[in-house]
Order: C-alpha cells, then sequence, then structure tokens
C-alpha cells in the first residue's frame, strides 16, 4: 500500500519576506527530470475553537493524483507567529497514522531502516523556523491522500480586539472555514475586513462561518473587546504528581497622553561605506522618522560612526520645535565612508545616563562587522553590558553581514529587541513601527508575585517586557506551593513615575487536568530561551540534556528532535521519550554571521513565541 513520506523544514526567512501570514498548503511538483504525474490540492478545510485568547486549530487537506503515473511532490505549510503544532498525521483510507518524537539521530537512522526495507515512514525535522516542507510520495494515479495538522496559537492583540489570522493562498478549490468561540459575553460582533462571514450567537458561545466553497486570499478575523480589557487575569494547569503551569494576561489600558513617561532616546546610526546607496537615504529616513515622535519633555541625543564616532552635541538636547528641526538638518547631513567602529559607538550611546524619571533608550542600527577598536564580539557585548545602566535596547541588524551573536547579546538583558531587515527590505518602515510603540509607553519595570506560600517560577520570558499602549503581557511560568483555594497574583509595575498595581484571584484546585495546552505552550518557550543561552554562550551539556528533555517530552521540533510517523506494522524498539541521546561531541560553534545566522537568531525567537510539535 502506498503511504504519504514526509521530511519537514521550517523556513523563517521566506516567511517573513514572503509570507507574512500562515497560509493553507500547497504542493509544488518535484524538479527530478523524469516524466510526470499531476498532483493537485482538491479541498481544505480548517476548524478553529477560541477560548479567551487561545485558538486550537485543525487543517484538513486532500490531494489527488490525477495523472497516469505514480508521482511525487513537496508539500509546503507556513505557521502563524505564535503556535504549538500539537499533531501531525497521514491518512491510509479511513486510517489516521499518527508518529512519535524522538531523538534527532536516532530518527534518522530508524527512517532509513525502513526506507530501505521499501516502506514509507514520514519523517518531520526542523531545518529552520516558519513553513513546513514536506515530500509527498507515492501517490497512485487517481488515488486521494489526507493529511491533517493541528496546532494551538495564541491570538495577537489589535487595539482592543483580538485578531484570527490564516492565509487562502492563491488556488481556489472548494474549502470550509469554521470559528468557534466560548466565553463571548465579553466579546463585541466579530467582523472580517477580507471576507464576508455569518455569525450566529449561541448562549455565551460564537459560532462564524465562511460559506463553503470557492474562495482565495488572506483570511483576517477580528473580535472586539465589548469592554475595553483591563486588567489581569491567570489560567492554570496541575498535572498529577508535578508542579502546576500557568499562563497570565496583563492588559493595562491606555497612558494619558499628557502624563507620557519622558524618554532619554539614543539614536546611533552606522554611516560606514558598506551603508552607501539606498541604505544610507533610509537609515537617515527612519532617524527623521524617530525624531519627529518626540515631544516636549522627552531628550536626544544621536550618534553617527564608521571608523570613528561623532555626535550632534556633547550632551542632552531637550526637545523642542527647533532642536528637532536641528536634529533634523544634522541626520540629513550624513554620508556613508569608512570602516565600522562599534566599540566607540557602543561607547558613546551609553556616555550620557538618563534621568531616574525618564525611560531610558537606545536605537541601534548597523549592517556590518566591528573593523575599528575591539572586534571580539563577547568582548564587545561584556563590556556593553557593563556600561549600559538603565537603558533599553534596541538593535537593527541590516542584511546578512552582521554579528547576530553580538546584536543578540545587546538586547538580551537590555529589556529590547533585534529586528534583522534582509537585503533590500525597509530599513524605515521597521524603525517607524518601534517608533510608533515607543511613543505610548503604559507601564514599565515590570515583577510578579503571588500571596500566601505560593511560588512562581520559571517564567517565560523571564525578563518582563515594558507594555506600550494597546499592548497585553503573555507570561507562561511554573507554580508550586498553591494548594487548594484561592490565591492572589499581582503584577507591578511604574507607571507616570508612579507604582501601580493590579491583581487577580486565581483558582487553584490542586491537581486539575484543564488547560492543558498551556504546558506545551510554556515548554516551547523555555526551549527557545535554552536554545538562546546555547548559540550566545557556548554547548553546555546540562543546558543541552534540559533543552532535549523539553522537546522530547512536550513534542518540539529541534535540531536535536524529530518527529517519525510509521505504518502500523513498523514499531520502534524502544519508547524515546523517556531515553534522552546526545551526540558524542558537541556540534561546533555555529557561524555568527550570514543568512543562517539570520535565520538562527530568528527561529529562537520564533520559539520564545511558543512553536512546537506535540504528538
Amino acid at each position: 500500500m502506498s503511504s504519504l513520506r514526509i521530511t519537514t523544514g521550517l523556513l523563517l526567512g521566506l516567511v517573513a519576506v514572503a509570507l507574512p501570514l500562515a497560509a493553507q498548503g500547497w504542493i509544488e511538483p518535484d524538479r527530478i527530470p523524469r516524466p510526470r504525474g499531476a498532483i493537485e490540492k482538491v479541498r481544505s478545510s480548517a476548524q478553529v475553537t477560541i477560548t479567551g485568547r487561545v485558538a486550537r486549530v485543525t487543517v484538513e487537506e486532500w490531494f489527488r493524483n490525477t495523472g497516469a503515473i505514480v508521482d511525487e511532490g513537496t508539500y509546503h505549510y507556513p505557521l502563524p507567529g505564535e503556535a504549538v503544532f500539537n499533531q501531525y498525521s497521514l491518512w491510509q483510507g479511513d486510517t489516521e497514522l499518527k508518529g512519535e518524537m524522538m531523538d534527532a539521530q536516532q530518527a534518522r537512522t530508524i527512517y532509513e531502516t525502513i526506507v530501505r526495507a521499501r516502506k514509507d515512514p514520514a519523517l518531520i525535522e526542523l531545518v529552520d523556523h516558519g513553513l513546513i516542507r514536506a515530500r509527498v510520495f507515492p501517490i497512485a494515479p487517481g488515488e486521494t491522500r489526507k493529511i491533517t495538522l493541528r496546532y494551538t496559537q495564541v491570538l495577537d492583540r489589535v487595539g482592543d480586539a483580538f485578531r484570527l489570522r490564516y492565509a487562502g493562498g492563491r488556488d481556489t478549490m472548494p474549502r470550509a472555514f469554521h470559528i468557534t468561540v466560548d466565553s463571548a459575553g465579553r466579546l463585541g460582533e466579530p467582523y472580517s475586513p477580507t471576507h464576508g462571514i455569518t455569525t450566529r450567537r449561541e448562549r455565551d458561545g460564537l459560532d462564524i462561518r465562511l460559506s463553503e466553497g470557492r474562495w482565495r486570499g488572506d483570511l483576517e478575523v477580528f473580535l472586539p473587546l465589548s469592554r475595553g480589557l483591563v486588567g489581569l487575569s491567570l489560567l492554570n494547569h496541575h498535572p498529577v504528581g508535578e508542579d502546576g503551569f500557568f499562563m497570565l494576561l496583563l492588559a493595562p489600558g491606555r497612558g494619558v497622553q499628557d502624563q507620557a513617561v519622558p524618554r532619554d532616546v539614543v539614536a546611533v546610526l552606522d554611516v560606514s561605506g558598506s551603508m552607501s546607496g539606498e541604505k544610507i537615504v533610509q537609515g537617515r529616513a527612519a532617524l527623521e522618522q524617530l525624531i519627529g515622535t518626540l515631544r516636549p519633555g522627552d531628550r536626544l541625543r544621536l550618534v553617527a560612526f564608521s571608523s570613528g564616532v561623532r555626535r550632534m552635541a556633547t550632551g542632552w538636547t531637550e526637545v523642542t520645535g527647533e532642536t528637532r528641526r536641528q536634529a533634523t538638518e544634522w541626520v540629513r547631513g550624513l554620508s556613508a565612508e569608512g570602516g565600522t567602529n562599534i566599540q566607540g559607538a557602543l561607547e558613546e550611546a551609553f556616555a550620557q545616563a538618563p534621568r531616574e524619571e525618564a525611560m531610558g533608550v537606545v536605537v541601534f542600527l548597523t549592517d556590518g562587522l566591528p573593523s575599528f577598536g575591539e572586534q571580539d564580539p563577547e568582548r564587545l557585548a561584556g563590556r556593553a553590558e557593563q556600561g549600559r545602566g538603565r537603558f533599553r535596547v534596541f538593535a537593527f541588524g541590516i542584511g546578512y553581514d552582521v554579528n547576530t551573536h553580538l546584536l543578540d547579546r545587546l538586547t538580551e538583558r537590555a529589556r529590547g529587541t533585534t529586528q534583522y531587515v534582509a537585503p533590500g527590505g525597509d530599513i524605515e518602515q521597521a524603525v517607524s513601527v518601534l517608533a510608533t510603540k515607543l511613543s505610548s509607553p503604559v507601564l514599565t519595570d515590570l515583577a510578579l508575585s503571588a500571596d500566601g506560600n505560593v511560588e512562581l517560577y520559571d517564567l517565560q520570558p523571564q525578563e518582563l517586557p515594558d507594555l506600550f499602549a494597546g499592548d497585553e503581557m503573555v507570561v507562561f511560568g511554573r507554580h508550586r506551593g498553591a494548594g487548594r483555594g484561592e490565591r492572589s497574583v499581582t503584577v507591578t509595575g511604574r507607571r507616570n513615575g508612579r507604582t501601580e498595581r493590579f491583581s487577580t484571584v486565581a483558582v487553584f484546585r490542586g491537581e486539575q487536568q484543564a488547560n492543558e495546552y498551556i504546558a506545551p505552550l510554556w515548554a516551547a518557550r523555555k526551549v527557545g530561551a535554552l536554545a538562546r543561552e546555547i548559540r550566545l554562550r557556548g554547548m553546555n551539556r546540562e543546558v543541552l540534556e534540559e533543552l532535549k528533555r523539553l522537546a522530547l517530552r512536550y513534542g518540539i521540533l529541534t535540531e536535536y528532535t524529530a518527529y517519525l510517523v510509521q505504518e502500523p506494522n513498523i514499531v520502534a524498539q524502544r519508547q524515546m521519550e523517556d531515553r534522552i541521546l546526545l551526540r558524542s561531541q558537541a556540534p561546533a560553534p555555529a557561524a555568527a554571521t550570514g543568512e543562517a545566522a539570520v535565520g538562527r537568531s530568528r527561529r529562537e525567537e520564533g520559539f520564545a513565541q511558543a512553536m512546537a510539535l506535540e504528538n
């Protein structure tokens, strides 16, 4: 009996540049020059169940060989950004074949053994992040095969609405899309700016449908909050015999514009020779936009660097209409030439501390590697950490020649982020998004606590982020010592120079199996943090063991784990979940520059936003 052979890779670059939304899968013909059949997708359906802010998605897709010979192709499926991929199933008629997660090296050995025996297993491996790429083999003439994907995702918060995004692709074969929402009392009327939908309320639930038929294009559905969501909520999951898991959501509401947090902003632009042409034009425009978002009460410093370092003024410049004009003229006069003195640029960026009551921000743009002064990335990052003080650092790596190790280390503990702009990408637009965000800080310096004997630990993310207008914070973690009953959980932060508290009463019922999706979401974020630790600080056996243990238990695809689907009569000789196999030698340190390095950094950031595969 023929079946499906799957080899899966995840490619962030393709998704980030060409595929902004999760899409239904498609088949790409094999490029091997031989007589071809004709595999095409003939039907697709998606069922989405939304509880609170979590959506559980089941996608079914049918493929048929309409040609005269046995054929194969490559199946692709892009995933949403924050998704836990729960299951991948292959179908033989009415029989659903599910797989298991195991050590990657062992899975490949089993896979190759089965293939040599002329069987057709499915091996799913992680190559990068974001796009599943699968070998579909073989499909006989006239035969139809079905693939089922199941994943869980945390919905985007856009203003006062939750947003579900799903890209339908360009084909127009028959398809169905159905959304059910429970606890919908706090939601207004759903709407879609892209497709016609029908909505029916049933008690406290919502039923949303697109009529089954031939439709194409990217689908967006917004679920407006009937009352602006302000406050704190916590869900927990407590499996038998171990500590519990929790998911916390905080929406602090909007800040008051006339009481906005003052900001001390340092803008640092690389003007080395490699920035000449379109990049320096976009870089100057990006800084102009940043300057335009500043208000009276803010302060500014402008730094440009190539072989040397120059600044607009020796100290802070108070923002007024006149100083904004002067700063814009200074930026417009910058030209690109010379080498890259990152050490000098960082020392100048941190030379003047921000005010106690202000939010200090460094925005750092570069497209190259250090060529003057200190050039060792580890020593550069160490010096920057010592000199950073209370600054948040947001870095932009332009192109593939940047040192990802250095930029990621700069922002890792600085309550900031690193964003990589691909060659030809829009630098101005990327910085504009950040500038808009930084214009409305609402809650900063957050901390989480619980009363009684409850201990909240292993938070993901470990450093709670600053929140801005329209943001909602999502934190996963573990808890112990809760016992049974109600406990108060509190988040404190700074708003307009004052301490503010958000509290909620969490109900702990001892061991409970509800909200089981929380555990793999937490694990996926922690795996991302561990992978980042290995990349930035080198291979550590204990860290690797912990990464693999979590990946095997919760079904998370990494470079050390794989997912193997086997025919019913083929069984692996041992359960891999309880045995962790380490490579005999630690892998060589990965390169810190180039397209692959940028992809690794993006992949780990994606993992930190919860992407996994659970059997």
